[in-house]
């Protein structure tokens, strides 16, 4: 099942579900709410749903300009995996951008999202990552016998020079990544169409979302469960259409290429370039 976005310039009709442009989210949310309690998971009500969009459009609220289905899809995408999206807590995004002259609503995970999501694998015994400064002791070396030796300097520590991710399993198993921040901020310039964005977390809390880009990248090699990975396709997403599984949903933003435009009270008129996610349909 699915509601298609029939906002764009008339009046959209779907069963006895009637939508129009200028509906409020909140009107929007209660015109909608049979389709909504479908998709929600059991233990999230309407009415939790409702405070979260509240919520959320309280502490952006550029987010209320944007296309009325790509928000719900954004928060339905932060409901079904159980993160709680523009908050101190740090597990999720709504990001507000414009993409062909539309305003749109990206979901993207925080890395404390990321991080409670992957301890959701029963066979992952511990995750992290670490920033690395210019003062600090750092070695690595791949190969057969890898090593990773971090020790942090007691202070003035220095520039932000790496960053590194690893995971064990509980049998054992383990594997880590390093990039230097050059490598990291080429990726989140090619990957994450908001990166530009004032409101976008790499403006408010770079060093977890560079933390993140490694974990991701980590994370190819861990044993993690299917549905998890499915769950991770959702990451750096606008969607147009609400299902019982939001990673089944087509991504609605631009694949390579798309032009965007910046969305910042002071200079609302810049713009960029954002390219796409990888072959696997995640970006990071």
């Amino acid at each position: 099942m699915g509601v298609k976005d029939a906002l764009a310039e008339k009046t959209g009709t779907k069963g006895e579900v009637k939508l129009t442009k200028s509906m409020s989210i909140a009107d929007m949310i209660k015109a909608m709410k049979p389709e909504i309690e479908k998709a929600l998971p059991k233990v999230i009500t309407p009415e939790r749903f409702t405070r979260m969009a509240l919520s959320a459009l309280n502490t952006t609220p550029k987010l209320q300009e944007c296309s009325q289905m790509s928000f719900l899809g954004a928060l339905m995408n932060a409901a079904q995996l159980g993160l709680e999206p523009n908050t101190p807590l740090g597990q999720a995004y709504l990001i507000p951008y414009k993409n062909h002259g539309k305003l749109e609503c990206q979901f993207q995970i925080g890395y404390k999202g990321l991080i409670d999501m992957v301890y959701r694998n029963d066979n992952i015994q511990t995750v992290q990552a670490q920033c690395v400064y210019e003062n600090d002791v750092f070695e690595y070396e791949l190969g057969l016998e890898p090593k990773l030796v971090h020790k942090p300097a007691i202070k003035d520590r220095g520039e932000m020079l790496l960053v590194y991710a690893l995971w064990k399993a509980k049998n054992g198993g383990y594997g880590f990544e390093v990039m230097s921040k050059e490598d990291i901020d080429n990726h989140a310039k090619r990957f994450s169409q908001s990166f530009a964005s004032s409101f976008s977390p790499w403006k408010t809390n770079y060093e977890e979302m560079a933390k993140k880009t490694v974990i991701k990248k980590c994370l190819k090699y861990a044993p993690l469960k299917s549905d998890f990975v499915l769950q991770l396709s959702n990451d750096e997403s606008v969607k147009s259409e609400l299902s019982v599984d939001m990673s089944e949903v087509v991504n609605e933003q631009e694949p390579i290429d798309a032009d965007y435009q910046e969305v910042s009270q002071e200079a609302p008129d810049d713009t960029g370039t954002a390219e796409a996610v990888n072959n696997q349909g995640t970006a990071e």
